[in-house]
């Protein structure tokens, strides 16, 4: 059977490959190891293995394993927050992933701003188009940006987008460039944004999100084996 060590080790490998090959710089890639419905003995092994992000995407979840996991985590909500779940994300995240409603925004600032503490963020952009993915449309994410940086309590630290589930390579570059392409847009408008991450691309397409400028990554199956039902 393998290890999720050596499934690590050939992951980082092909993460190597691909970045030589887009230039990009590997080491600059960070890697969010996505746990849902995997054990907090699986997130623990996956720690101590040296994948320090772990992304959730539920608040629930993350509730029920972060206790018996070791403090070296970082926790990332990758999945759809709810408002009136924004005060128990602003305490079990160390970055929220999918902010994509400036009503989410403005609960995650005063939720944050009670607790003393700057809430690091991306913003989620629907960049395929697919009615049943969340994020806002690129059209509207300026806007929403704008409103984010009113915010005392957040600090917008890049964007986020989903691939569209397709074995169409360029289509789903496709949604990957959008971002990439939002990216530059939106720091040529505003240069003080930094927008550092861009996180994108899963186990079935990170390749092609490197080629197309991703910097961090979200990936579960080809960690882990196939996700529980």
């Amino acid at each position: 059977m393998t290890t999720l060590a050596q499934q690590w080790e050939a992951v980082q490998e092909r993460i190597f490959r691909a970045a030589y090959r887009s230039g990009g710089d590997p080491e600059a890639i960070s890697v969010v190891a996505v746990t849902k419905t995997r054990t907090a003995r699986e997130v623990a092994l996956a720690v101590k293995t040296g994948l320090r992000l772990v992304g959730e995407n539920r608040v629930q979840e993350a509730q029920a394993k972060k206790p018996l996991v070791d403090g070296a985590a970082q926790w990332h909500l990758i999945g759809h927050l709810q408002s009136n779940k924004a005060g128990k994300a602003v305490d079990l995240f160390d970055m929220i992933q999918s902010v994509d409603r400036a009503d989410i925004a403005r609960a995650l600032d005063r939720r944050a701003g009670h607790r003393g503490r700057r809430m690091d963020i991306l913003v989620q952009v629907n960049t395929s188009g697919a009615p049943h993915q969340s994020g806002v449309v690129p059209e509207a994410a300026s806007a929403l940006i704008e409103t984010i940086t009113t915010l005392p309590h957040l600090r917008l630290r890049g964007l986020m987008t989903i691939g569209l589930l397709s074995e169409n390579e360029a289509r789903v570059r496709h949604g990957f460039t959008r971002l990439r392409e939002l990216r530059e847009s939106l720091i040529h408008a505003c240069p003080e944004l930094k927008l550092e991450y861009l996180s994108m691309g899963m186990s079935g397409d990170f390749e092609w999100a490197i080629d197309e400028g991703a910097n961090m990554l979200r990936l579960g199956s080809v960690l882990f084996g196939p996700r529980a039902i």
